[in-house]
């Protein structure tokens, strides 16, 4: 079918302000789509209220209003600009709401909008808890046994009948909002209360316990002609009870056989023929039991989602662009695959590697906050690591949420140190919990003496997972026994298994560098592997690489980097989202590869965040999926030196992820372009900056600086109280605190997590000040203000929580 041509003018909802369960991987959808149909010469019309999204960008849409997605300004925009039709599947669960309360209220029809990518209905169908269950027995599926409640006593008849534990799902809301697990009935009234007031709706569902089996998604798309394709599928490592925005997540999924694999791909297409999604794409979630392999149908998103973007990276097939195309009147088998450039994208992606999504959470800036996982998300971020096996992965993904692992390092568990049947049933407790470091948890076990039967039993971790840990610390073991190997094949064995060469050093008690020396004294280094959606059936024409270290010792392993001899620029991005760290400076890095493609320079991105429009395969000329750490992008820059000189990096864009790997870079000779790490530093470091504002007379609050909890006592004395504590090298006001006394000072010192070679800023409070942010670009010589914004909260609250 080719392309609609009764329609010309085409509104698409964005997602508004970043939420948890609701975060960048919506631009990098609205983005894609937006690009896709202006190529296709239709007018786009964008609603999105959040202005550090590349979607906003002027020239992306035909007319962008930066107004709030509610449906009284979205029916304004669409009496002023007259689209013929509504794509709302690429702004998550806010577009959707806002789109179906347009229909509901005869808006569309009022101003014949057409809704395309998934009709009211269909949309309907699948948010409400009880018609997707009436739906989902209609086609023999089964799902948990459930009921949907509207009222407190309506919930209580189902607890009556079903029992504890239950799980509360609230209708049409994003991330498990306001749901939860309840395992008594002193928690039943309030988590029904959360529910009934996070559903815009007024409905939870009810349902049946299924703790503890495993969890699977499938990442579906279906046309107009009911051609079904699987583009993912994605096996959750927690087990039901996390939601799967906090689990760790892998792709392909690992544990199914082939018959259960292809029963769930079946049921996932009847799920969507059922709904009725036609034309995009859809995430559909399973619950297989561990022990039956009773399989029930959990929920499905008829949208794009954060999976839909975990997908899209994991294979390389743009699932919301497909999804644009396929709204607007094509079919699968009409479409071409970017990445190969020859097959159709009827084609189901295949994939010869392991994936695994590692969620970034936050706690430490609310202490006060249980740091415990629920059905409700959590995580602000993810990293997404790519691996020839699951253990490559998996540690590779666990340095890229830069939280200090450097793989699965050793954790306190309160009690397990006590021994005996005491530290045991410590360590039980500590696997039952869901905690957001249960993994390292396991490998505690492990080191404890555990089985993987009694580790199992705690925390239902599938065995397979399991027992590769288990080789995992068994190989971390052997190292800390007897050393690292001597020889290329023995050292290139631990790197198969995703070993940084920091965690080598830390297991020996080596200095890393002396670890890498070792390394390329021996000839091991990686070699990079391109993601191709087709298990290299077919050539691939796009650059985006992983790396992996290969071979017997004898033939070299083959490298599919390929680098060309053209003059290049490395852009390291940003990580995961975290507090203080989001898609604003993911904007800076898309913005620079665009600004320099454009200035002739071949553009190379590292970074592995899956959300984030920079890891699109089409943002610069080489994308390389890789953590962001000294090693990596080294050995990344060293691969691209192969074929030509590297101009150098450009650190300033990411937040302080790059800015921390300026010095390791210019040590190891790799020029940095822009801010040099010496100022950097100058900026960066408490006492260098205090410093240069002597130097250059400007005015600041009496200050000290301290290394030490004495010194930091000693000097606030003589500043006085109320004073601000300021750590070095910090994004988002991390361990900055407002102190009021010398107790505080005191458990200040005792609990922040500051490094200690990182000098400490104590200022004086300045009460009822007006702060005041300056943005300016300098060449070195001419220094041009691009922006002065006045906060409307006085300082000491932190301008990333301040209205301005």
């Amino acid at each position: 079918m080719p392309r609609r041509t009764d329609i010309s003018s085409i509104l698409v909802i964005g997602a508004g302000p970043i939420v948890i369960g609701q975060a960048s991987e919506f631009d990098y959808s609205g983005v894609q789509a937006c690009k896709a149909l202006g190529d296709e010469g239709y007018r786009v019309v964008l609603v999105n209220s959040n202005p550090a999204t590349i979607m906003t960008d002027p020239q992306l849409a035909d007319a962008t209003y930066i107004e709030p997605i509610v449906p009284d300004m979205v029916e304004r925009v669409i009496r002023r600009e007259k689209p013929d039709a509504l794509l709302p599947t690429m702004g998550g669960q806010t577009a959707l709401n806002a789109a179906m309360e347009l229909a509901r209220s005869g808006v569309l029809d009022r101003y014949g909008v057409e809704m395309i990518g998934a009709d009211a209905d269909a949309i309907a169908m699948a948010e409400d808890r009880r018609r997707f269950a009436e739906a989902m027995a209609r086609i023999g599926l089964v799902c948990p046994r459930s009921a949907v409640a509207h009222t407190r006593q309506e919930a209580r008849d189902v607890l009556a009948r079903l029992g504890l534990p239950l799980v509360i799902r609230p209708s049409f809301t994003l991330g498990g909002i306001g749901g939860g697990v309840v395992r008594s009935e002193a928690e039943f009234d309030a988590a029904i209360a959360a529910g009934l007031a996070a559903s815009p709706v007024g409905e939870v569902l009810v349902e049946e316990s299924v703790l503890g089996w495993k969890e699977f998604e499938m990442e579906v798309v279906r046309d107009r002609a009911d051609n079904c394709i699987v583009v993912c599928s994605i096996e959750n490592v927690d087990p039901m009870g996390v939601h799967t925005g906090d689990s760790i997540t892998v792709a392909p999924a690992l544990t199914l056989t082939d018959k259960e694999y292809q029963a769930m791909r079946n049921a996932a297409f009847a799920v969507l023929r059922e709904i009725g999604v036609d034309t995009g794409g859809s995430n559909v979630q399973f619950a297989v039991h561990p022990e039956s392999g009773r399989m029930v149908v959990i929920e499905m998103n008829p949208r794009v989602s954060r999976s839909s973007a975990l997908a899209s990276k994991a294979t390389g097939f743009p699932i919301a662009k497909v999804a644009a195309m396929l709204a607007v009147g094509y079919t699968l088998d009409e479409l071409t695959n970017d990445i190969t450039g020859t097959t159709p994208a009827s084609f189901e992606p295949a994939i010869d590697y392991v994936v695994t999504k590692i969620p970034r959470f936050t706690f430490e800036k609310f202490p006060d906050t249980e740091p415990l996982l629920t059905t409700s998300m959590k995580s602000v971020g993810e990293a997404m690591a790519i691996g020839r096996t699951f253990a490559e992965s998996l540690q590779k993904g666990l340095r890229s949420i830069e939280t200090g692992l450097t793989g699965l390092n050793p954790v306190h568990i309160d009690g397990a140190e006590d021994g005996g049947t005491a530290g045991l049933d410590a360590m039980r407790a500590a696997l039952a919990d869901f905690r957001p470091d249960r993994l390292l948890v396991v490998a505690e076990a492990y080191r404890a003496g555990m089985d993987t039967d009694q580790i199992h039993a705690a925390c239902r971790y599938d065995r397979w997972f399991l027992e590769r840990i288990k080789e995992l610390v068994e190989a971390e073991g052997t190292v800390a026994a007897d050393g690292l190997p001597g020889d290329a094949a023995g050292f290139r064995r631990l790197k198969m298994l995703g070993f940084s060469d920091q965690r080598l050093a830390e297991l020996t008690g080596q200095d890393a560098a002396a670890v890498t020396a070792l390394r390329h004294g021996l000839g091991v280094r990686p070699v990079y592997k391109r993601v191709d959606t087709c298990a290299a059936e077919f050539p691939a024409l796009t650059p985006y690489m992983y790396s992996a270290y290969e071979g017997d010792g004898t033939d070299p392993p083959e490298c599919e980097a390929n680098p060309s001899d053209r003059p290049k620029v490395v852009i390291l991005g940003g990580g995961p989202n975290r507090i203080g760290q989001g898609i604003e400076f993911d904007y800076c890095c898309v913005h620079a590869a665009y600004a320099l493609g454009e200035a002739g320079f071949e553009t190379i991105m590292v970074n592995c965040n899956p959300e984030t429009v920079s890891t699109d395969y089409d943002t610069s000329d080489r994308l390389y999926f890789e953590p962001l750490t000294g090693e990596d992008v080294i050995e990344v820059i060293a691969a691209e030196q192969a074929g030509g000189p590297v101009r150098g990096v450009i650190v300033q864009f990411g937040g302080q992820t790059p800015l921390r790997l300026a010095q390791v870079l210019e040590r190891a000779g790799i020029p940095i372009l822009g801010t040099t790490p010496d100022a950097i530093d100058l900026a960066e470091d408490r006492e260098r900056f205090q410093a240069l504002l002597v130097e250059l007379g400007l005015r600041q609050p009496a200050n000290a600086i301290a290394r030490t909890p004495e010194e930091a006592e000693n000097r606030a004395g003589k500043i006085g109280y109320p004073l601000v504590v300021r750590p070095s090298y910090v994004l988002g006001g991390r361990a900055m605190e407002i102190i009021h006394d010398g107790p505080a000072l005191i458990r200040y010192m005792a609990g922040a997590e500051v490094p200690e070679d990182s000098p400490l800023l104590l200022d004086s409070y300045l009460e009822d000040a007006i702060e005041v942010d300056v943005d300016a670009v300098a060449d070195g010589g001419e220094v041009f203000i691009a922006g002065v914004m006045e906060h409307i909260e006085e300082a000491g609250i932190h301008s990333g929580d301040s209205a301005c």
